[in-house]
């Protein structure tokens, strides 16, 4: 999303305060940026119309098909704001703006401010939002993070069904795929659930659509949660997720009567190690004392600050705070917004709407043109069955575009081999889709291809990339934490992308062990069959009781 105030390169971030609470303060702070929003729009001429129109199709091009036009605020900052009349033009234009190009707007708010004039004056922000030709709608990926029964899948089924809580886990039934899920209320394997916005910011969920393709058909905004396990037991799928499915962001849940426990810090670690941008939300605020829940935010609040995390944590307690800390969140990754909710009560639940309805993807389109115009490669992440369909392979497209009808090669084969295959048909969230772009995920049907060649952590390139293997690679780690210390000849499970096996340490370069917090090369060796492990890959090898953070350098065959 591209935040837009005038005709030059500079946006203004609007303090916080109610709707329509007067603003005493004479400026705000401006700062570069790719876009502008507008002072006013009071009947343009024609030649001045079209240019104005050919900035919105830039700025929504930027901001991968959203920006947010403020309008009364200079181009140095200062918030003059317009009187009634101006700015009921300036939004008159702004439409005129909008449906020439096919877009949709939504105020997002509006204020009063002092500006030494008898005649009120106004601030309006507002949400342009136009779904790209080349795709079905806009998407975010949300990785769900946090502690056993901190109430991530009830959140999840609150947000997506549209039905509150009954304060025993009813909410969170039809996310669950195993008997065992069910039955103990634990999340073990990862799953997806979809949210979906209207153009005008409206929620489109399963309480008023009754498929997953009714919602992308009626939705232009689409949040993805990739629901990951809380338990220690399986920290191993959290990591997969995390590393294989490339969330945009995490929402780290946090229960407000437990406070930061069991494997909140963990997760939190692999978030910032990762350097995957999140905000946190305090669950559970029904079951507690106000003065319990203030408590668990300054603890919150008091990790974030700390040395190693660097983040400035913002609590969200107003529609206006959920806007601001949107915007506030798009441009700086250390801006952690912090929420209070509760999922049988209901409250505070239209503050996280708000947010993730403005919520921009966090990759510009300079960076996604880059990437589409790479050769193909789709990271297999999950095989299926499916009668009548044949082979199915899920993941993410990590570079190029893939249609139906390409000829692909998939592999490493346990003896190094790439294998042809045929795509026949892609889905994207259960729906056709003829084209995939990078970075999106989707499920592709191989046809009759043997499913008993294919194995989780394969990828499917062009043949023109000429894909090379590695069974040794090195990397240079950083010891998060383990009870002993790190030598050669441990067998560690490494994390590289979507890759997950079992290596043993060869080498640990000029020293003999590591302990806690140091740092070194360390050369790997697969165990079982070789991988497509590409240089400069983040990887994260972790065990029962300890982790470590690494980036791939270099692979040998």
């Amino acid at each position: 999303m591209l935040y837009v105030q005038q005709l030059q390169d500079q946006q203004t971030c609007l303090p916080p305060c109610g709707p329509c609470e007067v603003e005493t303060m004479d400026s705000t702070k401006s700062e570069p940026l790719k876009g502008s929003p507008e002072l006013k729009l009071v009947n343009p001429s024609q030649y001045r119309f079209e240019h104005l129109v050919t900035q919105m199709k830039w700025r929504l091009q930027e901001g991968r098909g959203e920006a947010v036009y403020q309008i009364g605020v200079e181009d140095n900052g200062l918030l003059v704001g317009l009187a009634e009349e101006e700015m009921r033009a300036s939004l008159k234009t702004l439409h005129r703006m909008a449906e020439k190009v096919g877009a949709d707007i939504t105020v997002l708010r509006e204020r009063e401010v002092d500006y030494d004039s008898d005649t009120p004056r106004k601030i309006t922000e507002v949400l342009v939002r136009k779904v790209p030709d080349n795709q079905q709608f806009l998407d975010l990926r949300v990785a769900v993070l946090g502690n056993v029964d901190s109430g991530k899948s009830t959140l999840l089924g609150v947000l997506t069904q549209g039905e509150l809580d009954n304060g025993r886990g009813r909410a969170r039934l039809n996310l669950f795929r195993h008997l065992h899920e069910i039955q103990s209320g634990r999340t073990s394997s990862i799953s997806f659930e979809i949210l979906g916005f209207n153009s005008k910011g409206e929620v489109v969920n399963y309480s008023d659509s009754r498929t997953a393709e009714e919602i992308c058909e009626s939705s232009s905004k689409m949040i993805t949660f990739i629901d990951l396990a809380g338990h220690h037991k399986y920290l191993h799928t959290t990591i997969f997720g995390l590393t294989s499915y490339c969330p945009d962001c995490a929402l780290l849940l946090v229960s407000a009567n437990t406070g930061i426990a069991g494997t909140t810090r963990e997760h939190l670690g692999l978030a910032l190690a990762l350097k995957v941008p999140f905000f946190i939300v305090v669950s559970k605020v029904d079951l507690c004392a106000k003065t319990t829940v203030e408590r668990t935010v300054r603890q919150l609040e008091r990790v974030l600050k700390q040395p190693g995390c660097h983040k400035v944590p913002m609590l969200v307690t107003s529609e206006d705070d959920a806007v601001t800390a949107a915007q506030q969140f798009a441009q700086s990754p250390n801006v952690t917004p912090i929420f209070t909710l509760s999922s049988v009560s209901g409250e505070s639940l239209d503050l996280l709407k708000v947010f993730l309805n403005i919520l921009p993807p966090l990759t510009n389109s300079k960076e996604q043109e880059e990437l589409m115009q790479q050769l193909t490669e789709f990271q297999v992440d999950e095989i299926y069955t499916v009668p009548e369909v044949g082979t199915v392979v899920g993941g993410t497209l990590s570079s190029g575009i893939c249609r139906e009808g390409d000829q692909l090669v998939v592999g490493p084969t346990d003896d190094g081999c790439f294998l042809e295959l045929r795509v026949c048909s892609i889905q994207r969230n259960r729906s056709a889709c003829r084209v995939l772009r990078a970075g999106q995920a989707a499920t592709l049907a191989l046809g009759d291809f043997d499913r008993a060649l294919l194995r989780k952590g394969m990828v499917m390139v062009s043949p023109e990339m000429n894909p090379t293997i590695c069974s040794v690679f090195e990397a240079e780690i950083v010891l998060l934490f383990h009870a002993t210390t790190f030598r050669r000849g441990f067998q560690v499970t490494v994390h590289v992308g979507n890759v997950r096996q079992t290596a043993v340490v060869e080498k640990i370069h000029a020293k003999d062990k590591l302990r806690t917090g140091e740092k070194a090369v360390v050369r790997f060796r697969f165990l079982k069959h070789p991988e497509g492990v590409l240089s400069a890959t983040c990887s994260l090898p972790p065990f029962w009781r300890g982790a470590k953070l690494g980036v791939a350098r270099e692979g040998q065959s």
